[in-house]
């Protein structure tokens, strides 16, 4: 028998479950372990997904967003920090502003991610490009399929008889406050993953059919009257994944541990804030970068126009615009989140019943009498305490699990 009197506080303690970093740690580390099982899962195999997938043709895609007006930026080559935005005659633009930056900026430095000249910065683009990013990721999956039977000279339909394309995306923030999303593109047999591609299927098919699709498709929007076309940027990487990393491309896991990563942040990490703005009245007192800031209010007046009404920018305001989800993949990509956390939650059962020493789910009926009512989200009187210094005692211990797993040369591991 259990009841909510017998706990310490009188309450049954859960999880909030945020994946984000900055406004749950502990529940972040979850979800980014998770994370990291199930874009690995498609790329060795394991989690029901059959260990041959580990042979089939994927890349690691980057897709970014264009310019919509020069930043600061931190530029290094060997090591070494350049110039800025060097500029011969120091020339200056319509509103009198230095069009060049001669500074090195430092990897810490808040200037960095911010207009060069915030009345040259297109900020009603830059904005209509976040709410549209997740509509031009969405065309590009539609159109990826097309380009290959274009290339074959079939239909769709037969396609699918042939191969399939699988995927798995995160979304990360530029410092610059623009989305651009991380996917691992993988071409399969027309069973899933655990079918073989075609002989034909190989990497640079799949690299080239990505260049030529993400430079076909744009989403049309309109903007002061005038039509606004949403596209890719111009800088695109397509690398081939493999499992060692001494072969030329990325590797399996540094790809999974890179997508993980990100699946955990937000906007956050582009000078903004973490949660909904209610009310234009608070943007002003909000701890901000002055370029975030900017975006926000140009979310709120946009709103306010009748040609972005199905736009819900002021809803999506803390987010710069961008409405879509973080991480998302394909149907026959792997296994979900969902399975993980099941499979999770068995595990502790059983052990928990082993403990007491309970007969199993099948030998006896289970009785549920009561009910359960939500009291509060939060800490209470001092509680705030105990939970910090359960995560520091959590970290500590996964930090240095890592370090075990993954030597450094300072450790004593890996090569001098």
């Amino acid at each position: 028998m259990y009841q909510t009197a017998d706990e310490p506080t009188g309450f049954l303690l859960t999880a909030c479950g945020n994946r984000r970093a900055s406004r749950c740690p502990a529940c972040s580390e979850t979800y980014r372990d998770d994370t990291y099982h199930l874009i690995l899962s498609g790329l060795r195999g394991g989690k029901g997904v059959p260990e041959d997938v580990s042979a089939h043709p994927r890349v690691f895609a980057t897709f970014t967003a264009p310019s919509f007006g020069a930043v600061h930026a931190r530029r290094e080559r060997d090591g070494k920090a350049l110039m800025c935005r060097p500029r011969r005659d120091t020339p200056v633009c319509e509103h009198g502003r230095p069009e060049g930056c001669g500074a090195r900026h430092e990897q810490d430095d808040s200037q960095i991610g911010q207009p060069i000249c915030v009345d040259c910065y297109d900020y009603v683009g830059a904005v209509l490009w976040n709410a549209h990013a997740g509509e031009l990721w969405r065309r590009f999956t539609q159109a990826l399929p097309a380009s290959f039977a274009r290339r074959l000279g079939i239909t769709r339909a037969a396609l699918r008889k042939r191969m399939r394309l699988s995927y798995a995306k995160v979304a990360e923030y530029q410092a610059r406050g623009l989305v651009h999303f991380h996917a691992v593109i993988r071409l399969d047999g027309p069973a899933g993953p655990a079918d073989r591609p075609p002989d034909w299927a190989a990497v640079p098919v799949l690299q080239d059919a990505i260049r030529e699709t993400a430079a076909s498709v744009s989403v049309l929007v309109p903007k002061d009257g005038s039509p606004f076309t949403g596209r890719w940027g111009s800088q695109l990487d397509v690398d081939p994944i493999y499992v060692s990393p001494a072969l030329e491309g990325v590797a399996d896991q540094r790809v999974a541990s890179y997508i993980a990563k990100y699946a955990t942040k937000g906007a956050e990490s582009a000078g903004t804030v973490d949660r909904p703005i209610r009310d234009i009245r608070y943007v002003a007192g909000l701890e901000v970068t002055e370029h975030a800031r900017r975006m926000i209010y140009t979310c709120f007046i946009l709103d306010r126009q009748p040609e972005f009404r199905l736009l819900p920018l002021r809803q999506w305001a803390h987010m710069l615009g961008y409405r879509g989800h973080f991480s998302t993949k394909s149907r026959h990509y792997s296994t979900t989140l969902g399975a993980l956390r099941q499979a999770r939650a068995d595990h502790q059962a059983e052990a928990s019943r082993q403990r007491r020493g309970l007969p199993g789910l099948g030998t006896r009926q289970t009785v549920t009498a009561g009910q359960w009512g939500y009291v509060g989200s939060g800490h209470r009187d001092g509680e705030h305490f105990w939970a910090e210094l359960a995560r520091q005692r959590v970290s500590a211990a996964r930090r240095l699990a890592r370090q075990q797993q993954h030597p450094s040369p300072r450790d004593g591991g890996g090569c001098p």
